[in-house]
């Protein structure tokens, strides 16, 4: 083969041009740790990656639901807690108002109850992040409203919620709520707090009876109250345990999607990250090539006819 003056630099130029492409390439793989740059670095790695992170957005805003529906099931709780204390007290004057008491301590025990009436409308008209915990998918008002008379004694309590929850998606498939609503009186769908027709309960209507009864010293009437109250506590006791099924689900659903997120990430990292040990050796011998092949060519293109005739 016949080799021209020419040919040696017009190898050269393109030599040097790969060399240098793959001294880049590597560097920014060490720089960054990441073997894909760009998809068409390798396109089955980045269609893996995409798919992969999309997976993990997925994951991600289902862990954003539990989280907030853990909250949602905590406050839940503690306005729960704070309603059975109520409930406890108002059953516990039911037994001590026998027919024994005075007048003047039926009065007491009446005012007493009368001040739980308001306390638990209070309590469930609680809010969370600015939402109405117990009123349905109603919850940007108040669900418990009270009429008072003149002298202060509460006269009803009207429920302005409604009986629909809101649900939220956990996993794919999968959606749940955690409150209940504060009154269901449809017969059906999700078993309402303080008031439900399926099981008889109704507490402010129950509480306020108690507290008629006990200014009118209607001992029968009390002993009434007193077993419609046993069906009040029966449902919250039921709240309760659902409450705390919920928390546990939500506990140990939060917990899996962190592992899944975690394999997520590992297998996105054994996709694109580059092997730094493997890199850098790779990078020294593209650095070594690459002077070798600018001294050869310094060499070699500096020589003229008179170095051959010497």
């Amino acid at each position: 083969m016949r080799i021209t003056f020419s040919t040696f630099p017009n190898a050269l130029v393109p030599q040097l041009g790969t060399l240098a492409s793959r001294q880049a390439k590597l560097q920014t793989e060490a720089a960054t740790g990441q073997r894909v740059q760009n998809a068409s670095d390798d396109p089955v790695a980045m269609r893996r990656v995409l798919d992969l992170q999309a997976e993990a957005q997925s994951m991600g805003q289902y862990r954003k639901n539990v989280t907030r529906l853990q909250e949602v099931a905590g406050a839940s709780f503690t306005a729960m807690r704070s309603l059975q204390k109520v409930s406890d007290r108002a059953s516990e004057i039911a037994t001590l108002a026998d027919g024994l008491k005075s007048p003047e301590e039926m009065k007491i025990y009446a005012a007493e109850v009368n001040q739980l009436i308001q306390q638990a409308v209070q309590t469930a008209n609680a809010k969370n992040r600015g939402d109405y915990i117990f009123a349905g998918t109603k919850n940007d008002l108040p669900p418990f409203t009270m009429a008072l008379d003149a002298n202060g004694q509460v006269t009803g309590v009207t429920y302005q919620g409604n009986d629909s929850v809101a649900e939220s998606e956990i996993v794919p498939g999968q959606t749940i709520a955690v409150q209940p609503p504060g009154v269901n009186t449809s017969g059906s769908g999700p078993q309402g707090l303080l008031g439900d027709s399926r099981n008889g309960s109704d507490l402010f209507g129950h509480l306020i009876s108690l507290r008629d009864n006990l200014l009118a010293g209607n001992a029968a009437g009390i002993v009434a109250d007193h077993t419609n109250l046993a069906k009040d506590e029966d449902n919250l006791m039921q709240q309760y345990g659902l409450n705390g099924s919920i928390q546990s689900r939500l506990e140990v659903t939060a917990a899996r999607i962190g592992d899944q997120l975690l394999s997520v990430e590992s297998v996105v990292s054994q996709e694109v990250d580059a092997d730094l040990a493997e890199t850098l050796v790779k990078l020294n011998e593209t650095q070594m090539a690459y002077q070798a092949a600018l001294q050869s060519g310094a060499s070699i293109m500096k020589m003229s006819l008179m170095d051959y005739l010497r």
